[in-house]
């Protein structure tokens, strides 16, 4: 397996000058990973010449070895990925093992389908060594950050998850992170500030629980639906930068709404439109299922087949159901 790199500060970057050097760590762009996803514009922004972005950038991609690979190393990094396990062999399985790094992760679903319940386990579980389904390592915790936009995020259960685990309730909270989105612009914020924080903090899991709720309450209507979707696509490649660049998890939540129009089969569908359809790695629905149980689908993954998998939601968490 890959080891793990320590963060290259954009001061130690061949070229890149006191004043770039501030200017780059005042707009956010704090290592040469964050440098390597970036954009000539972006960097043009903030007030660095075209042709010097331009080096910076190539630099940047030269240093972390980004270039074009075979199939088969391809293949090698995809089968060397990391996953957090969910608590459920059955949804680990659907998900090809568990959630997994350098991907978003979308569960959508109505109301009580389990969607905050994943997230507060992932969150816990994250924390657990590689080798019981977690992603700390060498004595080194792995941690979260919960975004929360709707209110759902309750210290009681985190504590409650963790006790089932028999990890100490109190140094599980301390490795979460917790900020309440007050709107979308604060959310887009909040993601801008993970680059920096992430890789100093050793952050493996970031939830977003919903991604979507405030977009659709600021862009009502048809007439503001292309800048809704506007923005949220670019919020969305925040995340996906993130996950890539730091080799994190990142898990987003989304609501349902009904399709009036039609008449056969699942007449709900994940709100957010064809920029959702398009972002997340893999997109998992929710649906209740009788007392306890939840039932879990996979619409779309390029690397998953279409398949269902029933798990709990019990006192200690997700679990398989007894049955």
């Amino acid at each position: 397996m890959e080891a793990e790199r320590k963060p290259i500060s954009v001061a130690e970057l061949p070229g890149v000058g006191p004043s770039t050097a501030a200017k780059l760590i005042d707009a956010g762009f704090t290592t040469i990973e964050a440098l390597a996803v970036a954009t000539p514009e972006e960097l043009v922004a903030i007030g660095i010449p075209l042709t010097t972005a331009q080096k910076i950038i190539k630099t940047a991609r030269q240093m972390l070895d980004i270039r074009f690979r075979t199939a088969k190393e391809v293949k090698l990094e995809r089968m060397n990925l990391k996953k957090i396990t969910t608590g459920s062999k059955n949804l680990d399985e659907l998900l090809g093992g568990g959630i997994e790094t350098k991907t978003i992760t979308e569960f959508f679903g109505e109301f009580g389908s389990g969607k905050s319940q994943i997230c507060h386990q992932a969150s816990v579980n994250v924390q657990l060594p590689v080798e019981q389904g977690g992603l700390s390592e060498d004595g080194k915790p792995a941690k979260a950050v919960y975004v929360d936009t709707e209110g759902t995020f309750r210290w009681e259960r985190i504590e409650q998850m963790a006790k089932c685990l028999g990890l100490d309730p109190d140094q599980v909270m301390d490795n979460i992170y917790y900020i309440r989105a007050v709107n979308s612009d604060h959310q887009m914020a909040i993601v801008e500030e993970l680059f920096s924080l992430v890789p100093k903090e050793n952050i493996k899991l970031i939830v977003v629980d919903s991604v979507t709720s405030h977009f659709r309450a600021e862009y009502p209507g048809r007439e503001n639906l292309a800048v809704r979707q506007q923005k949220l696509n670019k919020h969305l490649h925040q995340l996906g930068k993130l996950a890539e660049v730091y080799d994190a998890a990142v898990i987003i939540t989304n609501q349902v709404m009904a399709r009036p129009d039609v008449f056969y089969g699942d007449p709900t569908q994940a709100v957010g439109g064809h920029v959702l359809y398009h972002a997340p790695g893999i997109r998992v629905q929710l649906k209740k299922a009788r007392g306890n149980k939840r039932i879990a689908r996979v619409v779309d993954a390029p690397h998953l087949p279409e398949a269902e998998a029933v798990f709990a939601i019990t006192e200690c968490g997700i679990r398989d159901p007894e049955e």
